[in-house]
């Protein structure tokens, strides 16, 4: 059965500027169509990608028709140098203020290339073609650019949406395992802050979900639909309460793991696996409502082959360090998300460093 118009886009509202992310077989055909109005309309445009892309995505790349900028694939590759060549690369291109930047990759070339567009010439448009699962129901939509630097994630970056997103899900079969699995931990993530019958489906499907699997487009879009949805009320993340800080559910345990195990060694969405447990744990020692959610929320992320614990010991107090660089402290407090229950989140900032200490023993920090 032929998938409804509805099911194949989703339109974005952000603010004053609007866009529409496209899924599955829609989405190549939306793609091919915009990069053909561009040409005919004389615009001219340039691809960034990354080394993993270029080797197993030629067909998707050869539809742009240009010589694509192709940095390392890799955490790593979200540094200052890296968005120094994507500059020089947009003004070798003489890309002017009618130009347009598409970023074809992971969340690593989306929000590196989407930075590079939101500086150059003050801002230039940009699309999304992302081709991980993570980059699918996180990354590419929201609006959120940015670069790493030594002290900690995404430290450095600009709020700046994109023109349209490109969902091509067949680009998923060529996926390695390890990434799918990191990209379910945000699929999770979401059900855990905002839909409990999400939740519920990746919990008892007969089977979890594969790049092949009939429903995962339909999945996809909700996740994005959700993030939309938070996004449209807090876009650039200054409400006091709540809004889109509730989407960094996991994350202030997830960066410091990053930061401290050094980029790389965890793929983004295996520490957004256990930081997801650890708020879990967060949440039953500060005796929440609805609790204990763990017992539920560790069986799901097991089931998609995702982390529970470090792999390795981690100094408690370099991830306390790193933790206290994270770009969500206000007031020198340390804002987390926690669970009231399955399905609704609640940001809380007055955790005790003890008790935060406590956890990462749990967890295997020593």
């Amino acid at each position: 059965m032929a998938e409804s118009r509805e099911a194949q886009r989703l339109d974005v509202a952000a603010g004053a500027h609007a866009y529409t992310i496209h899924f599955g077989g829609a989405a190549e055909r939306a793609l091919n169509a915009q990069t053909r109005a561009l040409r005919d309309g004389g615009s001219r445009f340039a691809v960034i990608t990354d080394s993993n892309v270029a080797r197993v995505q030629g067909n998707l790349l050869d539809r742009f028709a240009c010589e694509p900028l192709v940095l390392p694939a890799g955490e790593p590759s979200k540094s200052t140098e890296s968005v120094a060549r994507a500059w020089d690369w947009l003004c070798e291109a003489r890309l002017d203020r009618t130009g347009s930047v598409f970023a074809v990759g992971g969340g690593v070339i989306g929000d590196l290339a989407g930075f590079a567009a939101a500086t150059y010439l003050r801002g230039i448009r940009y699309f999304q073609v992302p081709t991980s699962l993570l980059a699918m129901v996180d990354s590419s939509v929201g609006g959120k650019t940015g670069i790493n630097t030594g002290f900690g994630k995404n430290l450095v970056g600009a709020f700046w949406q994109p023109s349209g997103v490109f969902a091509v899900t067949d680009v998923l079969h060529t996926l390695p395992a390890r990434e799918f699995a990191a990209g379910m931990a945000e699929v999770i993530k979401y059900g855990m802050l905002a839909d409990r019958p999400l939740f519920d489906r990746l919990a008892k499907a007969p089977e979890p979900l594969q790049p092949g699997s009939a429903g995962l487009p339909e999945v996809i879009r909700r996740c994005c639909e959700l993030k939309t949805g938070i996004v449209a009320g807090d876009e650039r993340e200054t409400a006091s309460t709540g809004g889109r800080a509730l989407l960094n559910l996991g994350h202030t345990f997830a960066h410091a793991i990053e930061n401290t195990a050094g980029y790389g060694t965890y793929v983004h969405g295996e520490a957004v696996a256990i930081g997801l447990l650890m708020a879990c744990r967060l949440s039953e020692e500060l005796e929440l409502p609805g609790q204990p959610v763990s017992p539920e929320v560790a069986p799901v992320l097991a089931r998609y082959n995702l982390p529970l614990r470090l792999r390795e010991p981690l100094a408690i107090d370099s991830l306390m360090a790193a933790m206290e660089r994270d770009k969500k402290v206000r007031d020198q407090r340390l804002r987390f998300v926690v669970l009231e229950s399955i399905g609704r989140a609640v940001t809380h900032d007055r955790v005790p460093e003890a008790l935060i200490r406590e956890l990462w023993s749990e967890f295997g920090a020593t």
